[in-house]
């Protein structure tokens, strides 16, 4: 059975940006702060090290009672029992992805423009990722989503949207009217020197 999701803020590890010693505790520290979803991403380790940190991090996770994506690997995520996998578009395409992770896992896809925010609710995306909304260090590359795109891409799909890129505390409140349901956050938490009450604070503004 899919479990349910409070998308509101969504953390995505980052170890070249962390504060803390470990991913284990830059994730528990942000849990602390009220994250509702986590999103473990490695990119540069070997499968073995990606499989073993990712059932440290679910014991966290369930710990708090909050979901655990696994970014790009299926495999991963079906092996360490996560809730669901993140592909981006040079991942594996959606429609795989949701073939090997079943109906009852979820499947989040990045998209950058309307018609890639289609696709992936035509192939089975449970979310997507909107981004880069602003200006990023974590993916120099990414082509920037106006905030009329983003209203745009809310009101043609039905399924929840999350906006990445560059939200932090300054730039979460230019979303607070664009209907979404939540902001993925990198650095404006795992990058400050008390990542518990950085994901607080950024949880306050945007419930409040």
């Amino acid at each position: 059975m899919k479990v349910n999701v409070d998308y509101s803020l969504y953390l995505c590890t980052d170890r070249t940006l962390m504060t803390s010693a470990t991913i284990e505790e830059s994730v528990k520290a942000a849990l602390e702060g009220g994250v509702t979803l986590v999103q473990l991403r490695e990119k540069n380790c070997s499968g073995r090290a990606f499989y073993e940190l990712g059932l440290r991090v679910k014991k966290i996770t369930d710990a708090y009672g909050v979901p655990l994506i696994i970014n790009d690997r299926a495999d991963i995520a079906l092996a360490v029992g996560a809730a669901g996998v993140h592909v981006g578009q040079s991942d594996l395409p959606c429609k795989a992805a949701r073939a090997l992770m079943g109906k009852d896992k979820i499947v989040g896809v990045s998209v950058r423009c309307l018609q890639e925010a289609l696709q992936a609710e035509r192939e089975g995306a449970d979310y997507i990722g909107v981004g880069a909304v602003f200006a990023t260090r974590t993916k120099d590359d990414a082509a920037q989503v106006t905030a009329e795109e983003l209203r745009g891409i809310r009101k043609a799909v039905r399924i929840p949207v999350v906006a990445i890129g560059g939200v932090n505390r300054q730039t979460l409140p230019l979303l607070k009217d664009t209907g979404i349901d939540g902001v993925a956050v990198v650095s404006a938490i795992v990058s400050q020197p008390d990542e518990k009450r950085a994901a607080e604070e950024l949880l306050r503004i945007w419930k409040a």
